[in-house]
């Protein structure tokens, strides 16, 4: 069975950092990317970032360019997203999510097969 396990969210004020991060336990894969979802309230669920099997494959959204950086290590089986210059418009659930087989960076929801269970991220104006 495999686990998501999102830590490092929390209250910020507008400007400043928070860096997420998400442990893959349980069955391993040969390959597969991985993304960081987010989800404001009354709002669907959006990828932020995504990276491909071996980091070199990456995308973000385009309120994350620039500010946002998403990273992985497979040795450890972690994915990271550094985010920073937070703004009010950043709060939302944030999910970290696999989608196994693929190298490439995935966009889509539908692509990603295990979520972790989300980890909220609230940024004061």
């Amino acid at each position: 069975q495999v686990q998501l396990v999102e830590s490092g969210g929390g209250l910020v004020q507008a400007g400043g950092s928070l860096r997420l991060s998400c442990a893959v336990t349980g069955r391993t894969f040969s390959n597969y990317a991985m993304g960081w979802f987010r989800q404001a309230p009354g709002k669907e669920r959006d990828c932020v970032a995504a990276i491909g099997w071996r980091g070199r494959s990456t995308r973000y959204a385009d309120s994350a360019k620039g500010r946002f950086t998403i990273s992985r290590d497979n040795a450890k089986n972690t994915v990271s997203l550094q985010m920073n210059s937070l703004k009010p418009e950043d709060t939302a659930v944030y999910y970290c999510a696999v989608a196994s087989g693929y190298n490439s960076a995935r966009w889509l929801s539908n692509e990603y097969d295990y979520w972790g269970q989300g980890t909220q991220v609230t940024v004061s104006s």
